[in-house]
């Protein structure tokens, strides 16, 4: 009998409500023992307090609510105990349950039993992290379509696939005829340039779905006094950083998570990068330098109501390749600079005219950011992404055994030879949803859980 397992499954902290956890065979009985009102029925939640049957104290009025297994979220006999969610009470509750015979669990450890006991597959259970962390609407939106299976189904689906070209292939190999074997791989490679069109569709989606998952780094850069401090109070809709006429002014990096039309962008406001003596400045542009290296968006603010200097072209030199946006700042003043001038430097940017003081194209550098964002995909609710690092990694491997049978399908290899790299591919997809998945790579998976899921 694997053993019953206990943990406060909210946040420590004040709140109107807390919730200690038990899942296992002994769930009931243990809380048979230490809740005090009207017997537990499934399903039905139970007013009543929780007492200390060891000493008789009463610890905490509650509601608690049994579910017998396997309609709970382990699949296993769950009783909930919902208390006042203080620190001290919840801490009471825990102890004296694990004193009645259960254990302490381990992170994900609730979440890791609904897995092995067939609720859900990995990749629905790794949802339920990236639900618990979203940070936006769509990351949210996402983590859900996920928790549901609609990913899993997706790989599921193309799972099903090579099952059908291995069959191909193992009957050839077992009831050999020359004639079939020439129908064989002609029927082979078609197949496999199908599976490779759904496995490079899936992979298209990993930039984006990053994003949506992480964030976007976005550096704000630029000589100081530009408006890139005013640029930030604007998209964070808020004064965050301080704006005044003094260049220098900020001598730090400032970063905050907003969210953009739905995309959570981590936010950096750079120190003014320029030549300067000031000690503490100097420090602050080459943290400046250092949040552009690392940003996945770089915002350039120019002032356009005066010529670009070599303080301005330095920063260009550096914008080389990168995905940009220049804004043409201080359009309500006589503009020097053109967009022509910018894009002879930085063909890849995206230019747009703006003026910080009357807030002009605030929206359209938001539009941008979408637009870079999603990278011209059809935007969907339900559309499938790929957010995860082990999953994009698992596609690409499978996607690369693909390429390697389809070249030998190509050079008509024996079929023992292909079916290899089909095989693999096969089980590539399978450790994607934790059917071939070592047991070392799932308590990895679980181990990045919080206590109490």
């Amino acid at each position: 009998m694997e053993a019953t397992i206990a943990a406060i499954a909210t946040a420590l902290g004040e709140g109107g409500i807390g919730i200690v956890r038990i899942s296992g065979e002994e769930s009931l009985p243990i809380a048979n023992k230490i809740f005090r009102g009207s017997a537990l029925k499934e399903r039905m939640l139970t007013y009543g307090h929780v007492y200390d049957n060891f000493t008789g104290e009463t610890i905490d009025e509650v509601m608690a609510v049994y579910m017998k297994g396997p309609r709970s979220y382990t699949a296993e006999d769950v009783v909930e105990i919902q208390c006042h969610g203080s620190v001290v009470s919840l801490r009471k509750i825990l102890a004296l349950v694990l004193k009645n015979g259960a254990r302490l669990a381990e992170p994900g450890e609730f979440t890791k039993r609904a897995f092995l006991n067939g609720r859900m597959d990995l990749t629905q259970a790794e949802a339920v992290i990236d639900l618990i962390r979203a940070k936006s609407d769509k990351t949210f939106d996402v983590a859900l379509s996920q928790l549901e299976g609609k990913f899993s189904q997706t790989v599921k689906d193309i799972r099903a696939d090579f099952v059908d070209l291995l069959v191909q292939i193992t009957v050839n190999i077992d009831y050999p005829d020359e004639d079939i074997e020439e129908m064989t791989y002609d029927k082979l490679f078609e197949g496999l340039g199908a599976v490779r069109e759904k496995l490079q569709a899936l992979l298209a989606t990993s930039d984006t779905g990053r994003i949506i998952k992480e964030g976007l780094n976005v550096a704000i850069i630029g000589k100081p006094n530009v408006g890139k401090s005013s640029l930030m109070n604007a998209l964070l809709r808020e004064t965050r950083a301080i704006v005044t006429e003094i260049a220098g002014t900020t001598r730090d990096t400032i970063e905050e998570v907003i969210s953009i039309r739905n995309i959570p962008v981590r936010l950096t406001d750079t120190a003014g990068i320029r030549q300067t003596d000031d000690i503490i400045e100097k420090i602050g542009i080459e943290k400046s330098k250092e949040s552009f290296n690392k940003a996945d968006l770089v915002i350039f603010m120019v002032d356009g109501s005066r010529s670009l200097d070599e303080e301005d072209e330095e920063i260009l030199q550096y914008m080389d390749g990168r995905q940009a946006i220049v804004v043409l700042n201080k359009q309500d003043l006589t503009q020097v600079v053109s967009r022509e001038e910018i894009a002879a430097r930085v063909p890849q940017a995206v230019i747009i005219d703006a003026s910080m003081k009357e807030g002009m194209g605030i929206e359209t550098i938001e539009d941008k950011i979408e637009e870079l964002v999603y990278g011209g995909q059809v935007k969907q609710n339900d559309s499938i992404m790929v957010t995860n690092v082990r999953h994009k990694n698992l596609l690409e491997l499978a996607l690369q055994s693909v390429e390697d049978a389809s070249a030998m399908t190509e050079m008509r290899q024996p079929l023992e030879f292909i079916e290899i790299d089909v095989n693999r591919s096969y089980e590539l997809l399978g450790e994607i949803i934790g059917e071939t998945a070592s047991g070392e790579i799932i308590n990895e998976v679980f181990a990045r859980f919080c206590l109490g899921k």
